[in-house]
């Protein structure tokens, strides 16, 4: 790049400092070669003992509890678990599987069709199934309490043709007809009949469920007779026509549903499912929101969805996507159909062809082609008006369309919608979702009562019996840890949140050569830039005047947001003469900014430099307090530390050098399976600190909850994974110590991928140590944070929230796995969720409290928040890390690009940017 003169133009600090010996931005040096030592000759025999020992590597156990916690304030709650009992323990599950086909033997699926024939077989043939009543999984598989009188039956069961209709089965009408004229048609509830086969597969000894966890022979047996309790439920709630997502059913009515925008409406339904616990069986019971579909005319629908007031504005590209798959109802036949696509022409223009029939009804064989407009018009009385210039929707099969007007259609209730919500529609769904303690409590108890799981016909005969009132539970509420922040003074947090109002942070930055750029028209830069070196000041960060704020062109506000950034930077490198310490970036809008992403590559990956992005709405003292903390933190400064952390004094850390690991994946938005998702994890550094912290992450398949990229050996001594950049890191900025002990903490997986954390990423990442020629390898302690749960913890005697730091360990916890819920965060709006912890491994030996104070305190370690978060800071940085780094893709043409990727199945997998040596080891996510 063409070097500049170094002159202060009007909008610049008078003084500018003397030109370098090369022009800003720099070319990016080589990487330095691996820091890492050698083994020594010690460690050398260490793994010369361990290669004759040969002890081959075994599969790690999830650990069991060691104990309860004893520190902390006592507290009286309630938990949202209903008790179970058992009266008929010796009850004996008898487990079926299911097979569906046509008379002529073709296999059906899907869901709707098996349970409308599961119901019918009740009805037809009660008495030779001994009058039993089935709980069935929608799908190939059914439960009955004790035997059926045959181990295998097959049965023809009829369905009238309106019912049968469904995503396999042939609608009437050919050669692309909407309707051929036939006797077929014209007498559409002619019976459809289906083969239903019932085989004995297994039993399942409810008895697994009565006895205590320990004395049951394996897991999978206790398993196995809770799914069938919960199928159970999921039938129930079938046979009140409830939407099913998983275990949370939402029922079709009006007082369950509020409108959140563009045609969507928010439903209220329960989660329900059976869990074992300390204090034995419970139902877990919880209010879960999904959003589904306004039912009512397509048109109207399209017209909401895309917000705009006449049909002919309506984007049919995108129609065509949000409506695929849809269910609808045609009025002139009174019938279902699930839309496959949209018609090339309209409805006055699209042909069909037909055959035509003589006035005895016997088929001649002639066939015409007609439009669907004159077709309605002739044989169903139908002057279509408003659809007759729009496409049709296709219901019909890629060789066999059949195609219906728009404006005889209507959307059925209860179609959930899961394709990504716009940023207003996300804040009313959360606004509409929540409930006071005192009002979900409610909610739920009229809920158990009312959903009568005591008379369910299946959960009856084995006797099961679900109390009506929430658990009682004992809680413990920990101490705040003491911060140190600037002038070694003491900040105490109270309530989970602190404050730097009168305080200075601990280890300010000095920002000498910074530079301002706007692409907003709302933004004074200038004022910007002097109330925040003024709050700067106030806080102990010594800020000189930028030396430059650069105004976007106005011109290029309709550019791509691609072109935005690079005219902006051709202005800014042209105006600096040397490296800025900060670029401050003002956005035109404060969320889903297409700038963002362009902008956060450019200044991190392409050139190294820090920079922040804001988009104040009101420039004020706590705004711009919120800003610094993140500047300071990203620049390399220190906002606050634990006081026990400052003096060097963590129990089981302060002597072992001990790296703390935050492991995330962030999925692409709900509908976009083709887009990558983000691993990401945040090491510790800097030890003995553990505030500080680094992240790296990388793509992989799409809705890929396991990390593949721990380590990603290249050759026999290189690897090109993550923990290897992170333990390097670790090392360079811990006074040349490697790491004797590791903490991972793993957040997003569920209770069944537990294994692989612990016998395939945890192996991941002691691989990626020995590469490092490191062959001692450390101890871990591994804790996965659950926060998609559906326990609630309510106090006993009050209708606030749960204090921070509320902890439960004890009576709804699991009956032998090491885990608890902490609630370390104030509930501000709604109800507190606290997050289930589950320790998987704990090769460092912390004690119950030990373990659960330091979670504790590592709520109160984010660098870029006063008030302690939901979960700890680590896997905050794993998530923001994740996010930001997804940013910087160009998903809009992901399809098209097809360098440098590998590849999974057809779907290309694009590499992330890597970042610049000079941002890769800052807090570049907070």
């Amino acid at each position: 790049m063409e070097k500049m003169p170094g002159i202060a133009e009007a909008d610049e600090s008078p003084t500018s400092p003397s030109l370098p010996d090369s022009p800003w931005p720099p070319t990016s040096p080589s990487l330095p070669d691996s820091p890492w030592p050698p083994a020594s000759p010690s460690e050398l025999n260490v793994v010369a003992d361990m290669e004759t020992a040969q002890v081959p590597p075994t599969e790690l156990s999830i650990i069991h509890k060691k104990g309860f916690g004893t520190t902390g304030k006592r507290i009286q709650l309630l938990a949202n678990h209903f008790k179970v009992d058992v009266t008929d323990p010796d009850a004996i599950f008898f487990q079926y599987s299911v097979a569906i086909t046509t008379e002529d033997k073709r296999t059906v699926e899907g869901k709707g069709i098996g349970r409308k024939l599961i119901d019918r077989l009740c009805q037809n043939y009660s008495s030779e199934l001994g009058d039993k009543r089935f709980a069935y999984d929608g799908e190939r598989t059914l439960y009955t309490v004790g035997p059926l009188p045959f181990d295998k039956f097959e049965f023809k069961v009829l369905l009238e043709e309106s019912f049968a209709k469904h995503p396999g089965a042939d609608n009437p009408g050919a050669n692309g007809s909407p309707h051929e004229e036939t006797k077929r048609s014209k007498h559409s509830f002619q019976s459809k009949a289906f083969i239903v086969e019932i085989s004995f597969a297994v039993k399942i000894p409810l008895r697994f469920i009565a006895l205590p966890l320990e004395e049951v022979e394996s897991d999978t047996n206790y398993q196995d007779a809770l799914r069938v309790l919960d199928i159970a439920l999921r039938q129930q709630a079938a046979n009140r026509g409830c939407l099913l997502v998983r275990q949370s059913f939402f029922q079709d009515d009006a007082r369950n549903f509020s409108e959140i925008g563009g045609n969507l409406m928010a439903v209220r339904g329960f989660h329900s499912s059976f869990r074992p616990t300390l204090g034995g069986l419970s139902l877990n019971m919880d209010v879960s929101t999904t959003v589904v579909l306004k039912a009512g005319p397509v048109i109207e629908f399209l017209l909401y969805n895309q917000n705009v007031k006449e049909t002919r504005y309506i984007d049919w590209a995108k129609a065509k996507k949000v409506l695929k798959n849809l269910r609808v109802h045609a009025k002139h036949r009174n019938q279902e159909f699930k839309v496959s696509g949209l018609s090339e022409k309209p409805c006055i223009q699209q042909l069909f062809s037909m055959k035509l029939r003589n006035d005895d009804d016997k088929n001649q064989g002639e066939t015409v082609n007609i439009t669907v407009y004159e077709y309605f018009a002739k044989h169903h009385s139908l002057k279509l008006t408003s659809s007759a210039y729009l496409p049709c929707l296709d219901v019909g099969k890629p060789s066999r369309p059949i195609y219906l007007p728009l404006e005889l259609c209507s959307l059925v209730s209860l179609q959930r919608y899961t394709k990504a919500l716009s940023p207003i529609q996300k804040a009313s769904l959360i606004e509409k979702s929540r409930q006071k303690p005192q009002d979900k409590i409610k909610t739920l108890t009229n809920a158990v009562g009312n959903n009568s799981y005591d008379h369910d016909p299946v959960l009856a005969a084995c006797g099961i019996y679900v109390d009506k009132k929430l658990t009682e539970v004992e809680g413990r509420v920990l101490e705040p840890p003491k911060l140190k922040v600037g002038k070694n003074d003491d900040c105490f947090p109270n309530n989970g949140r602190w404050s730097f109002s009168k305080k200075t942070l601990l280890q300010p930055s000095h920002i000498d050569y910074w530079a301002v750029v706007n692409f907003s028209a709302r933004c004074d830069t200038s004022y910007l830039s002097r109330e925040l070196i003024k709050c700067g000041m106030s806080k102990g960060i010594n800020i000189e005047r930028p030396y430059t704020l650069i105004e976007e062109e106005p011109l290029m506000k309709k550019s791509s947001a691609v072109a935005r950034v690079e005219k902006m930077f051709e202005r800014l490198t042209s105006k600096l003469t040397r490296e800025p310490k900060l670029i401050l970036c003002v956005l035109p809008e404060k969320k889903h900014c297409e700038i963002y992403g362009p902008w956060k590559k450019k200044c991190l990956s392409d050139f190294g430099v820090v920079t922040q992005c804001i988009c104040p709405l009101k420039i004020t003292d706590q705004y711009l307090t919120n800003v610094l903390l993140k500047i300071n933190s990203k620049l390399g400064g220190v906002n606050s530390l634990l006081a026990i952390e400052h003096s060097g004094h963590i129990p089981l850390i302060k002597d072992t050098p001990t790296m703390i690991l935050g492991m995330d994946v962030s999925h692409g938005p709900p509908g976009q399976s083709n887009l990558p998702s983000i691993a990401a994890v945040a090491g510790s550094r800097c030890w003995p600190l553990i505030s500080r912290y680094r992240a790296s992450a990388r793509t992989q398949s799409s809705k890929e909850e396991m990390i593949d990229a721990l380590c990603k050996p290249v050759d026999e001594e290189n690897d090109n994974g993550i923990i290897r950049e992170l333990l390097l890191d670790f090392y360079e900025s811990s006074d040349k110590c490697k790491p004797s002990q590791i903490i991972v903490f793993r957040d997003g997986v569920s209770e069944s991928q537990f294994n692989q954390v612990l016998n395939v990423e945890l192996n991941q990442i002691k691989k990626a140590y020995e590469l490092l020629e490191a062959v001692i390898i450390p101890k871990f302690t591994v804790i996965v944070a659950q926060k998609n749960h559906h326990t609630k913890l309510f106090l006993a005697n009050g209708p606030e929230n749960v204090p921070p730091g509320t902890v439960v360990d004890t009576k709804i916890t699991h009956p032998r796995n090491y885990d608890f819920y902490m609630c370390a965060h104030q509930g501000i709006h709604g109800t507190s969720k606290p997050v289930h912890y589950h320790v998987l491994l704990d090769e460092i030996g912390f004690s119950v409290d030990g373990l659960q104070n330091l979670i504790h305190s590592l709520s109160y370690v984010n660098q870029r928040s006063t008030i302690a978060t939901s979960i700890v800071a680590p896997i905050c940085y794993a998530h923001h890390a994740a996010a930001q780094m997804g940013q910087m893709l160009n998903f809009d043409d992901l399809s098209e690009k097809s360098s440098d990727v590998t590849s999974e199945g057809n779907i290309p997998i694009p590499e992330l940017p890597r970042l610049h040596r000079n941002v890769k080891s800052t807090m570049f996510f907070c």
